[in-house]
């Protein structure tokens, strides 16, 4: 159960990783302010979105405009017309009047019939203003003031100078708290429902069993707004001029019914924008033309009114948002959403895979914002912004990680492949298409001397740990030659110059790449040392040929790789090798550059198995010109031996070990091989008349046995070795190179030979 947990934790790691941190880089960018704007745009944009609600029945408008100055013949409206106007509508029985304009006039013609009707008029409602700066404000009608029928007319405008939030209660500079202009018109109107207004112990305000919505300094998108006073976001009911509206000439002239204004609220206010009274609201901007579109500011007041008194009558719902901590989980939601797509399908390809990810995103996409529409026609703001940048963020992230990922597998294969080789593949389409084509290449392969036995004996995580510390060395060695590794094979490695990128040095590279590969072998060897463990040798051997070179498999599982009968000729000319040496074609020789460029110090002509013909190679002992490498060689030292050591061998024909055990003894003993002799043949081969015994053939594989061992069956383990090609010595005997020899061989071996190093000094 645990393991099957921690499998899906690593599994899902980017998903964890990736989506809280991702969020909390949100929400600290949404604390800054940076994402304000863009919130209230998205904001506006949804009440444009919202179906059109139809005009609230309850409130209308008389508009004074410029058509109505015309037809006074004056810009300023005298006492004695405004009289006459709030009479026309006190007589049409009204709940609410409301006077949205201030008055700074000299008593004039009039002036007693207007106070008369401020007096008389017990529903009529004044302005004043209370917040800012109060040195240019024009004090209420002192009638309507003394009889507490006198609301704050002041906008809360956002940075953007758009109204999104209305007053409800303001304090003013004495203390006092003064009620806001559209909230005494909804109060005027519900008392006559018997519904008055109370606050909680919390200081939250009802009005009758309606709690209205107190704004907050960091609600919906907003960022430590001013929430002085009790403000509540404004819930437009539709854009400029959605309220019936009149002229107050067709009031004065008696051009409405009787009854217009019957048990209605009736606001009076500048309409014209002449006069300065307009503002911008969220439905300013349309969702295409950026054309603003002012909204005067009684229809604003008339918007507060129409709120509250629906909230109260109609149930239609305030605006309000969540608390921070919610909003932070909304976040991470759309976090984890957009994280866990993108991982989910971080592996595929295809047109299918491209299909899927693109529905996915676009379904996410719908479903964000689906959800917000959906929740604010039930009145509520969710952010849309932070959650989208969060998804948003979480997808890139992914993506970068992944394309991190994909940079850490190109330079995984740049451990293999040179940079130039991993572009090829990795950034031309025709890199990674199907199919090949022949080629004339140079092939190096190699392989570690008896390493397979030496594995037998020791414990896996041993034997990978040996490997990749040579495997990390050569691979160095060879990128830095562009040498393309095709495949390790074990303790072999097959290496291309000339694929896919071909060059015109491929032959030369690739030996001064086996030297240094034989060079390498030494501070590999220093580690194997530190280990405990028995040094390796490594046999290389070097082609140059025609093959088929490109991507071989499926769609599924391609492999870039060769075939041809000269990767097989590769494979033999290695076998011939001895650890330490590198044989290379006589058509490789020339590629490099012929013996003028290359150090030949043997060759011998073979027939390897599938050809035809004999060949010849050429041992390599260094290479000269821009690379000038050489590969240190130790003389072999053979000293005879005090003691006799018995032996039997069989000679190895490739895979396949000869049934026929031949007796013979060890005559000399090197560090790493010895002169055996002499060989007891059943069938003597009679030459001059006299028998002469049969030497191995040189570059043979034979296994040997020592005899009279301390072992249950007197014969020791196996140890391998190659028959050298030395002169044959006078008595018939010859000499080898031990390939593979178990460990306590080993150290007897080692041990009779430092014994005889001390008998000869």
């Amino acid at each position: 159960m645990w393991k099957k947990l921690r499998d899906a934790v690593w599994e899902w790691r980017g998903v964890w990783i990736t989506a809280p941190s991702v969020t909390a880089l949100i929400i600290l960018l949404r604390l800054t302010g940076v994402l304000q704007s863009w919130e209230w745009s998205a904001f506006d944009r949804t009440f444009h979105l919202r179906p059109r609600e139809t005009a609230d029945p309850r409130i209308a408008i008389v508009g004074i405009d410029e058509e109505d100055v015309k037809h006074l013949g004056q810009a300023v409206i005298e006492d004695e017309v405004l009289a006459d106007l709030i009479s026309k509508l006190a007589a049409m029985e009204p709940r609410a009047i409301g006077l949205d304009f201030y008055r700074n006039l000299p008593e004039g013609r009039g002036h007693e019939k207007l106070v008369e009707v401020y007096e008389s008029t017990p529903q009529l409602v004044g302005i004043q203003k209370v917040v800012g700066d109060r040195r240019d404000a024009v004090d209420p009608p002192p009638e309507l003031k003394a009889k507490g029928q006198v609301g704050s007319n002041d906008l809360q405008l956002d940075g953007d100078e758009r109204v999104r939030r209305g007053l409800i209660l303001v304090g003013d500079a004495d203390g006092n708290t003064i009620p806001s202009f559209g909230l005494l018109m909804a109060l005027f109107y519900l008392d006559d429902e018997g519904i008055g207004f109370k606050f909680d112990e919390a200081g939250n305000f009802y009005i009758g069993e309606t709690k209205i919505t107190r704004f907050q300094k960091n609600d919906g998108g907003y960022v430590r707004a001013d929430a002085g006073g009790y403000q509540t976001l404004l819930n437009y009911r539709g854009p400029s001029r959605h309220f019936e509206t009149v002229s107050m000439t067709a009031v004065l002239h008696d051009k409405l019914p009787p009854d217009w204004g019957k048990d209605r609220i009736i606001l009076i206010g500048k309409v014209g924008e002449s006069f300065k009274d307009i503002f911008f609201t969220p439905y300013s901007s349309g969702l295409v033309s950026s054309q603003s579109e002012p909204m005067a500011g009684v229809e604003i007041h008339a918007n507060l009114t129409s709120e509250l008194l629906s909230a109260v009558l109609d149930d239609r719902p305030l605006l309000d948002s969540w608390s921070e901590p919610v909003e932070w989980l909304w976040i991470f939601l759309w976090s984890a959403v957009g994280a866990v797509l993108t991982w989910k399908w971080r592996y595929g390809s295809g047109v299918k895979a491209s299909i899927e990810r693109t529905i996915g995103g676009i379904v996410a996409i719908v479903a964000l914002i689906g959800s917000v529409y959906w929740a604010f026609l039930y009145g509520l703001w969710i952010p849309i912004v932070p959650p989208f940048l969060a998804m948003l963020g979480s997808a890139i992230a992914i993506t970068a990680y992944i394309a991190r990922s994909a940079g850490d597998i190109r330079n995984t294969f740049g451990r293999y492949l040179s940079d130039e080789i991993v572009a090829n593949l990795l950034e031309h389409p025709e890199g990674l298409s199907m199919g090949g084509e022949k080629r004339k290449i140079t092939l190096l392969t190699s392989d570690l001397r008896g390493f397979t036995a030496t594995s037998e004996r020791l414990e896996p995580e041993d034997v990978i740990k040996i490997l990749n510390h040579y495997l990390e060395y050569m691979a160095d060695a060879i990128t830095s030659f562009n040498g393309t590794i095709d495949e390790f094979m074990g303790d072999g490695i097959l290496v291309l110059f000339g694929a896919p990128t071909a060059r015109v040095d491929d032959g030369k590279r690739a030996v001064a790449c086996a030297i240094a590969m034989q060079q390498a072998m030494v501070p590999v060897n220093k580690k194997m040392r530190e280990w405990g463990l028995p040094p390796l040798e490594m046999g290389i051997g070097i082609n140059t040929g025609v093959v088929v070179v490109g991507n071989i498999g499926s769609e599924k599982r391609t492999k870039y790789g060769v075939v041809g009968s000269q990767v097989n000729l590769t494979y033999r000319i290695e076998s011939y090798t001895l650890g330490g040496q590198i044989i290379i074609s006589e058509q490789t020789l020339h590629e490099a550059g012929g013996e003028s460029i290359v150090k030949i110090i043997g060759e011998k002509q073979v027939q390897p198995k599938g050809v035809k013909e004999p060949i010849t190679i050429y041992e390599v002992g260094g290479i000269g010109g821009e690379y000038n490498l050489d590969i240190t060689r130790e003389e072999e030292v053979y000293l005879p031996l005090t003691e006799e050591m018995r032996l039997q061998y069989v000679t190895l024909d490739g895979k396949h070990v000869g049934n026929k055990a031949i007796g013979a003894k060890i005559i000399k003993l090197s560090a790493k091989g010895a002169e055996i002799g002499p060989v007891v043949t059943a069938v003597p081969v009679v030459e001059n008349g006299a028998p002469r015994q049969v030497v191995p053939p040189a570059l043979t594989n034979i296994k040997i046995n020592l005899l009279g061992q301390e072992t249950p069956t007197g014969i020791s383990e196996d140890i391998y070795a190659k028959v050298l090609e030395m002169p044959e010595p006078k008595n018939g005997s010859f000499y080898i190179r031990f390939t593979a020899k178990p460990p306590d061989i080993a150290a007897k071996l080692e041990a009779v030979y430092k014994s005889l190093e001390g008998q000869a000094s």
